[in-house]
């Protein structure tokens, strides 16, 4: 099943997960997915890894563990900076083979300790080559506040058109924490002449460190509001954590209200902040 069949006349809600460390049990991510499950995500991405380092045959496989053992339709995530076309013809095979069908093509991060292998250079080059290779749905990312390499918001929104026009079918932002930044967004798209679905990723804010990292990564800017928030229980973080919910539910629900396409949580592999703010969010979500 391809993922755009679910923006059909309704909010779709879908969470992203991520292999865990080599050092960590792989056993751990299928307790995560356990637990998520009775959440009933319409689906699950699965990442290739930070900076696109981390080896991705753990995605395939958890990937295929999320349709075949859990019900639930998965997302591989697709980086291509540090790739060859071999490499990505290689994966793609093994998604085929696996009845992946769903693919977050991705140009992927820029890691210094990583020379780029230059097969891709934007990711309308891999959309291109994706649908070259096989009949996947191919989904988009993009950044509600402009990519941090792009010249201005307009430029971004031209270089995202060229990658829809090349055959994304939909699209899942970066994190943002102002949801005027996404309505912006969607205006500009709209004029661009976007028409596919674009759902909204929503990060909670959980840790004042890693949200301020998170935060530099991607270039989203912090509401004051927000700022206040971090200032404040700084000291307290199980306080923190518990405004942080709040708040990303207080996103979702306005953004609900405002006919967001979908809700795409980044759960950071914690099955209870998901289960908190899905049953808070969860009789909007059925309307």
């Amino acid at each position: 099943m391809k993922a755009i069949t679910l923006f059909e006349n309704k909010c779709v809600l879908s969470f992203e997960v991520f292999p865990p460390k080599p050092t960590t049990p792989i056993e751990r991510i299928y307790e995560t997915l356990n637990e998520l499950q009775s959440l009933r995500p319409d689906f699950i991405s699965v990442t290739y890894g930070a900076g696109g380092s981390t080896p991705g045959a753990s995605t395939c496989e958890i990937c295929a563990t999320v349709q075949n053992q859990h019900g639930i339709l998965s997302m591989a995530h697709l980086p291509c900076i540090n790739d060859t076309k071999e490499g990505i013809k290689e994966k793609l095979s093994q998604f085929k083979e696996n009845g992946i069908q769903n693919v977050l093509a991705l140009r992927g991060d820029r890691n210094p300790d990583i020379e780029p292998k230059n097969a891709f250079h934007y990711a309308c080059e891999l959309v291109n080559f994706i649908r070259e290779h096989g009949d996947f749905d191919i989904c988009g990312a993009c950044y509600p506040e402009g990519h941090p390499e792009a010249a201005d918001p307009f430029d971004d929104v031209r270089h995202l058109k060229e990658k829809v026009d090349a055959g994304v079918s939909h699209l899942i932002t970066q994190l943002f924490l102002d949801n005027r930044s996404f309505y912006r967004f969607r205006e500009l798209t709209a004029v661009a002449g976007i028409q596919v679905p674009i759902e909204a990723g929503i990060m909670p804010v959980t840790n004042k460190k890693s949200i301020e990292r998170m935060v530099t990564m991607c270039g989203a800017s912090m509401p004051a509001r927000l700022s206040r928030l971090l200032a404040r229980y700084a000291n307290d973080p199980p306080s923190l954590k518990a405004a942080g919910l709040e708040y990303a539910i207080e996103q979702i629900l306005d953004l609900i209200k405002n006919g967001v396409d979908g809700i795409h949580l980044y759960t950071m592999n914690n099955p209870d902040v998901a289960k908190y703010i899905v049953s808070a969010i969860g009789d909007e979500m059925k309307r």
